[in-house]
């Protein structure tokens, strides 16, 4: 089935190419294992896939969103998910009962209304006492203030400790991930550990100092957090890392032909650059031809001027009195000379 909403910018749709794609789907992944089992409510769904996704884990999902038009298209593209169901819902004002589900999950919300606090208001009123929450918001100080980046769509964007705060108001007990999309060269166990647990870890480098390793990422593009009124809940959870690899290496593939392009743009600039130098050569060329031709056309002109100038002489001389008057002693001097008399 095709995808009959068209992608805006405000809604991820699930063939968008780029990092967005990468950054989408993972944070629905990384989710699936920590709702298995349970009832769970996906708020802003969007498109549907994330909902999908999780059903594929869950007791029960429940995908909520304010479009109608997404859920209409939600409901028609995921018909045949059983334990899935969509619901139009306004994330500060949601249509459910108090303490109706084990877990909810709201990727990329928060940053989109005003009513923050109303919204955390409302996950907490139909969450389960001992339920979880997975919510994740772009970090405005990378997303925004180091890139530069205005996302039309974000009313309200939250620095670190504008979001801990509201989130602790609400669910004391937190773990927080942090998100950023990347290139990474992924190694790992072929064939396991040999049984036992495989250990991981995550560092960082930089062209500058590779031999110099910082742990972590210290420069997280979006939080991911895990939050619960209940401390129970949360000591049970285990921090992991989680990576996804691009199977069809979509990002690295554009990145190529992006190389590749900018190559035959250099390539084809070169080109235009000689042929630049080369008509100015030619054009030089035929300004100092131009400029020769010019200065004999001058010298001929000049020429001609002062022949003609001569000619206008003689015409005026002869037709003057004294020379009709001298013309017949001119003639005879000729005659004895053996000349014509119109010399």
């Amino acid at each position: 089935m095709g995808h009959d909403i068209e992608f805006t910018g405000e809604r991820f749709i699930p063939g968008t190419p780029g990092e967005i794609w990468h950054e989408h789907w993972h944070r629905y992944h990384f989710a699936a294992p920590l709702v298995a089992g349970l009832d769970v409510l996906d708020v802003a769904c969007g498109e549907g896939y994330g909902s999908a996704l999780l059903a594929t884990r869950a007791a029960t999902v429940v995908g909520g969103d304010i479009a109608p038009a997404a859920v209409d298209h939600a409901r028609k593209r995921y018909s045949g998910v059983a334990n899935l169901e969509f619901r139009e819902a306004d994330c500060a004002a949601l249509p459910f009962a108090n303490a109706s589900f084990d877990a909810i999950v709201s990727f990329e919300t928060i940053e989109h209304i005003t009513a923050q606090e109303a919204f955390l208001a409302e996950i907490r009123r139909v969450l389960r006492p001992d339920g979880l929450v997975i919510l994740s918001c772009p970090n405005k100080t990378e997303y925004t203030d180091r890139r530069g980046v205005i996302n039309e769509f974000h009313v309200r964007e939250l620095y670190r400790a504008e979001l801990a705060r509201i989130v602790a108001s609400r669910f004391p007990h937190t773990l927080w991930y942090g998100q950023r999309p990347s290139f990474y060269s992924v190694v790992w166990p072929e064939h396991g550990n040999g049984g036992g647990k495989c250990e991981g870890e995550i560092f960082e480098v930089s062209e500058a100092a590779p031999t110099a390793p910082s742990p972590g990422h210290g420069r997280p593009l979006y939080f991911i957090i895990l939050a619960s009124a209940s401390a129970e809940r949360m000591s049970a959870i285990a921090p992991r890392i989680s990576v996804l690899a691009d199977r069809d290496e979509w990002v690295h593939r554009d990145y190529e032909k992006v190389m590749r392009d900018l190559t035959a743009t250099h390539a084809l600039a070169h080109d235009l650059d000689v042929c630049v130098e080369q008509g100015n050569e030619q054009r030089a060329e035929l300004m100092r031809e131009h400029g020769e031709r010019e200065l004999a056309h001058e010298s001929e002109r000049s020429r001609l001027a002062g022949e003609i100038e001569r000619q206008q002489h003689e015409i005026a001389r002869r037709a003057s009195f004294k020379w009709w008057v001298g013309l017949p002693l001119r003639r005879a001097w000729l005659a004895l000379k053996g000349k014509p008399p119109w010399d």
